[in-house]
């Protein structure tokens, strides 16, 4: 749905978009994670016609940005930073004024409003007048928006940004649904955590390249050298234990944390129950044991370094 090959962005002789190349298939909530001025922004008003490429090539749904910009604009739904609302327009004058704009007809402008207000959770505020409204409602609003041409592609920049938590939800939540309908998202966001639990994949782009893009499940395996099983015991016999298991030709280090015991595993381990076999077989207790693997958020932090553009 949206290819990149060797796309660049220079501004002066600066590049802030340098060989940038990924795909996003149908139907993947794509995160694309960037610290400020790494190039995300760029990036997507690029795709989204707004902003022509120094060289490489873009496509989305197999329209090129060079050339193709009608089309592009037909199948896509962008939704920037920030953006700016008619204020004294009603909610529902709103969305259909931009119906009208997309060129759907005034017999069905009603109905395709109504279907989308109803989606958004804004039916009830469809008489309100939009300057009105909290800035996650106008949020929601402007999310609204870009689906009245009901676009296979939302390129959505930072939606959640400067929200409340529950705003925030409310705005996930409705990403993920939207998901769910098959639309093809690719999503900006500082919100780590949320990225994580929301996209199937994600691109971490830095200095205007791209340092990894791939799977949500398998960025762990990119930043961590080796396994790492934490074990905490019950009777206070830790040390017995850390030598016990430093012992073992399969644990390349042990220590003890907080009170809880930290292993290293070889890289060539892949079934860890040997471990809470070893150790019950020795007369310990085991209260909790789980194999610690990096979030999103300690992925980002070992695979960038803070350079920008």
């Amino acid at each position: 749905m949206i290819e990149m090959k060797d796309l660049c962005k220079s501004y002066e002789g600066t590049l802030a978009v340098r060989g940038l190349t990924l795909q996003v298939e149908k139907g993947d909530i794509y995160g694309f994670i960037g610290p400020n001025g790494a190039g995300k922004t760029t990036t997507i008003r690029m795709l989204a016609t707004l902003l022509p490429p120094s060289s490489g090539e873009a496509k989305v749904c197999g329209f090129s940005v060079n050339g193709q910009s009608r089309d592009v604009r037909r199948v896509i739904g962008y939704m920037p930073d920030s953006f700016g609302v008619y204020e004294e327009m009603r909610v529902d004058e709103y969305l259909e004024f931009f119906a009208a704009a997309y060129g759907i007809r005034r017999g069905s402008r009603q109905k395709v409003v109504k279907d989308i207000l109803e989606l958004v959770d804004l039916w009830h505020k469809r008489e309100d007048v939009i300057g009105n409204l909290s800035r996650g409602t106008q949020q929601r609003l402007g999310l609204a928006r870009v689906l009245v041409h009901d676009p296979q592609v939302l390129l959505l920049d930072e939606p959640a940004s400067g929200l409340d938590p529950r705003a925030r939800i409310e705005i996930r939540e409705l990403i993920r649904e939207l998901g769910k309908m098959g639309k093809t998202i690719l999503i900006s966001s500082h919100i780590l955590p949320e990225l994580g639990d929301l996209c199937n994949k994600v691109g971490i782009i830095e200095k205007g390249g791209l340092v990894y893009s791939g799977p949500v499940s398998e960025i762990a395996r990119k930043v961590q050298a080796f396994r790492t099983v934490v074990i905490r015991l019950g009777g206070g016999r830790e040390t017995e234990a850390e030598q016990l298991l430093g012992r073992r030709p399969e644990v390349t280090s042990v220590k003890i944390e907080d009170g809880a015991l930290v292993l290293a595993l070889a890289e060539s381990v892949t079934d860890i129950s040997f471990l809470p076999e070893l150790l019950v077989k020795e007369g310990y207790r085991i209260v909790a044991f789980r194999e610690d693997t990096p979030d999103l958020e300690d992925a980002f932090m070992r695979l960038t370094k803070g350079i920008v553009s």
